[in-house]
């Protein structure tokens, strides 16, 4: 019950036991293909390259910023937790110009101040995170294509932590390219980045595409761009391998293609908007029935994500020791935190499969216990009955995920 990664769902481990078929097998061409169409609702997209890259959700981010990216390129990031430095990282590595536009950890960055940066360096990219785990803080999206889209501008949103647990609509925001990661909301194992890719972003990367020598045919042009600083992140390539053509890049991830494609199909068997609504009761009752017990909730009540809290650690309380209890008497991992945060609060998640009244009262039912073990006196019994409270009536007989 940490910020990811989650228990998988039982389905999505099965189906990883599948027999394992042949890159061009028509078998699994077809389920590439449906791969395809089965994450388009669930970035709120049409795009056509709407794919998997092979690898953690880090695999995804770093393939999106090395392909559209070129060095001395100028790149706005939104930066308001570790995973905004982590782009900027990233960027730097490319040899990116890295500008920032920042918020204090806990806050969001407002629309207006991410436009006077957009007109002040005139960027090839704008970057961002959609949900900072680290801070537990969800980005306002809305226009900021519009934004990007007057300087000329791309842009490129990391949706990691919230793909498949809150809206993603990269269509109606104007983003050119998001990618995610299974092992948060869509309840599968880390390995597999989902990605989708605007038109306009894939003719900008088009132009960069270089075919590798050793498939080289007869009649492949180059494009007249720099070539894209790595071999296996190459998105131009994976396009061509995920198409028509299907031009060999690597050999296909096949047990992770199978949960990727197992956790789309649990996504839209249960409706997008039902477990929207699963993820914003399960997250309103962990809120709830922490500050029931006396504690002090971390950041922005107006920009919190859904599926993961942030509670600040009381003071005279061994964090890491609350933690070790949760785990050892439980079976309960809850986490722990990053940069400035380190040491001063813990993070809770209730996401994907473990988004569930059960196992929301049962966490906090257990941290109730650990405290108490701790010394620290709060209210008891207070907070299972305020996250029941909190769930609301009409989640009382929640579909299971």
């Amino acid at each position: 019950m940490g910020p990811g990664p989650i228990n998988a769902h039982p389905r999505v481990l099965r189906a990883m036991s599948a027999d394992l078929l042949g890159q061009f097998d028509p078998e699994m061409t077809g389920y590439m293909n449906q791969v395809m169409a089965l994450y388009r609702p669930i970035f709120g997209t049409q795009n056509r390259w709407t794919m998997l890259v092979d690898g953690t959700a880090r695999a995804g981010i770093e393939a999106a910023l090395v392909s559209l990216v070129a060095p001395g390129e100028v790149v706005l990031v939104v930066n308001f937790g570790r995973f905004g430095l982590l782009l900027a990282e990233i960027l730097q590595r490319i040899g990116a110009v890295i500008e920032t536009v920042d918020a204090p950890w806990g806050e969001v960055v407002p629309l207006d101040r991410i436009e006077a940066a957009i007109a002040r360096v005139r960027p090839r990219l704008v970057a961002t995170i959609h949900g900072d785990t680290s801070t537990t803080m969800a980005q306002p999206l809305e226009g900021l294509g519009d934004l990007c889209r007057a300087v000329g501008a791309l842009s490129y949103v990391d949706a990691t932590a919230t793909i498949g647990g809150m809206e993603l609509a990269c269509d109606r925001w104007g983003v050119d390219v998001v990618t995610g990661g299974l092992q948060k909301c869509l309840g599968g194992p880390s390995g597999s980045a989902p990605i989708t890719i605007s038109d306009r972003a894939a003719e900008h990367i088009g132009r960069r595409r270089h075919v590798e020598r050793g498939i080289r045919g007869e009649g492949m042009v180059d494009g007249q761009g720099p070539r894209i600083g790595s071999n296996y992140f190459d998105l131009a390539m994976i396009m061509d391998y995920w198409s028509e053509k299907r031009l060999n890049h690597h050999t296909e991830a096949t047990s992770m293609l199978y949960a990727a494609r197992e956790c789309a199909r649990i996504a839209l068997g249960e409706g997008l908007a039902a477990r929207y609504a699963r993820h914003a009761a399960a997250g309103r009752a962990m809120t709830a029935g922490l500050r029931a017990m006396g504690l002090t909730v971390f950041g922005d009540d107006a920009h919190r994500m859904t599926n993961v809290t942030a509670v600040h650690i009381p003071a005279g309380v061994d964090g890491e020791a609350v933690r070790t209890a949760m785990r050892a008497m439980f079976e309960i991992e809850i986490g722990t935190a990053f940069g400035p945060l380190q040491g001063k609060v813990w993070r809770l998640g209730a996401m994907g499969y473990n988004a569930m009244r059960h196992k929301v009262l049962l966490t906090l039912a257990a941290l109730e216990a650990c405290l108490r073990m701790q010394g620290f006196a709060l209210p008891l019994g207070e907070a299972v009955p305020a996250a029941i409270a909190a769930w609301g009536p009409e989640q009382v007989q929640e579909a299971r995920p």
